[in-house]
């Protein structure tokens, strides 16, 4: 099982690698030219990468730069720019207080002056300004709440556009007249590209009764200080902008299936937008691996199944855990005894949900692994404590962060 195992790895960091910004971000860059001042902004779990990359490419032609990305995220000093670590997934004083130091870089530009901003995933609560009326402590409850509701990523940032006063199109607001240039390291199923890091510099494509449709769908109460804020509408279009895409979830899971077809599976990706609940998926995923192993279907083996997306969890139980790992524990009790089955599900960025794993490893002896280490992973599940069921496994994934985020890549082999 174990020459499954690697390959399940080999395949997942090729897919890391074909997202990381050295390649991709440098290549967009290469004719990029500056105008007037030039200040670069880089905000989200990949900010430190895109900013180190943009010094390198533009250097000194930068004039200042800041970039905010998640604690122990930043490695060192860039020239020009100040590094702030903040708090994800959900924000702190500190999200604040780089957040009003960008604004502070960005609101006297001219129209002759350039801002370079550079996205990727995390920035929605990375980069943060309450509206007026709105507090630090309203957002961090509306957030978990949301988080822990099942609310997928579009909900989520819509509601957040709507009380922050730098989402949603709003930083680009700030920005005017200078020019904005977005780079995009999309985290966002389909390329949303207005719902990576909540759109701070594109027009918002939600409103402000999308944002209260989903409070109510998830049963969450708000006070009227926050409902004045939400019915302050965001800017539907924009003058100054110009948008490159730099990464995604669908390179990722093409760079995926180019290793696998080079492994020697027979490979497809069946899909780059995986958004249901993560126990489900992880149910559903199972019961492929077992399609195949009996019956050969919908490839004949060895075969390798591929997914992107971004699942979610409903938080019921008091465990630790993220989607990744749930997922995988999931379909580690679906696959349980199965043999020649291994199945890897791991966040592109290196952490999954509020621990220090990517996700998860598993086949079919994982499950009795967990009961032999005294509890039934079944229970596990039920609490939502999918950390400490793999671990008792030995099948958490641990990798860092990577330098890049474009969702989750799942992949399923059997042999």
């Amino acid at each position: 099982m174990q020459d499954l195992k690697i390959d399940a790895m080999e395949i997942v960091n090729a897919a890391i690698r074909s997202a990381q910004v050295d390649k991709t971000l440098k290549s967009a860059l290469k004719d990029f030219k500056t105008e007037g001042r030039t200040v670069c902004v880089a905000v989200g779990k990949a900010a430190w990468k895109m900013a180190k990359v943009a010094h390198e490419i533009l250097g000194n032609a930068i004039r200042q730069g800041i970039v905010i990305t998640k604690y122990h995220h930043g490695r060192g000093n860039i020239p020009n720019f100040e590094i702030y670590e903040a708090g994800h997934p959900l924000p702190d004083e500190n999200n604040i207080k780089a957040t009003k130091r960008a604004v502070e870089l960005v609101e006297n530009l001219g129209k002759n002056d350039t801002v370079l901003f550079l996205i990727s995933g995390g920035g929605s609560a990375l980069f943060e300004l309450p509206l007026s009326g709105v507090s630090l402590s309203d957002i961090i409850h509306i957030s978990d709440q949301l988080l822990k509701s099942g609310a997928d990523i579009v909900e989520f940032n819509t509601v957040r556009k709507h009380l922050s006063a730098v989402k949603g199109g709003r930083f680009a607001q700030i920005c005017h007249p200078a020019g904005v240039y977005n780079f995009i390291l999309s985290d966002v199923i389909g390329n949303k590209l207005d719902m990576v890091a909540s759109g701070p510099t594109l027009p918002d494509s939600s409103t402000s009764q999308d944002a209260m449709h989903v409070l109510r769908k998830y049963g969450i109460e708000i006070g009227e200080n926050i409902r004045q804020a939400i019915l302050q509408e965001t800017p539907k279009a924009l003058e100054n902008v110009e948008t490159t895409v730099v990464g995604s979830v669908e390179m990722a899971c093409e760079a995926a299936a180019k290793k696998a077809i080079e492994l020697g599976y027979n490979t497809t990706i069946l899909t780059t937008s995986l958004t249901c609940e993560a126990k489900e998926a992880g149910r559903f995923l199972g019961a492929v691996a077992r399609e195949i192993f009996q019956n050969e279907r919908p490839l004949k083996k060895p075969a390798a199944i591929i997914c992107g997306g971004e699942t979610v969890v409903k938080v019921r139980g008091k465990g630790k855990g993220g989607r990744n790992q749930e997922l995988a524990l999931s379909s580690a009790v679906e696959m349980r005894g199965m043999k020649g089955i291994v199945l890897a599900s791991i966040g592109t960025d290196g952490t999954d949900g509020p621990t220090d794993a990517a996700g998860g490893l598993v086949d079919g002896t994982t499950a009795e692994k967990i009961a032999l280490a005294g509890k039934d992973p079944v229970e596990y599940l039920q609490q939502n404590d999918s950390y400490h069921a793999l671990k008792a496994a030995d099948a958490l994934v641990i990798t860092g962060p990577t330098g890049t985020n474009v969702n989750d890549v799942i992949v399923l082999l059997v042999r």
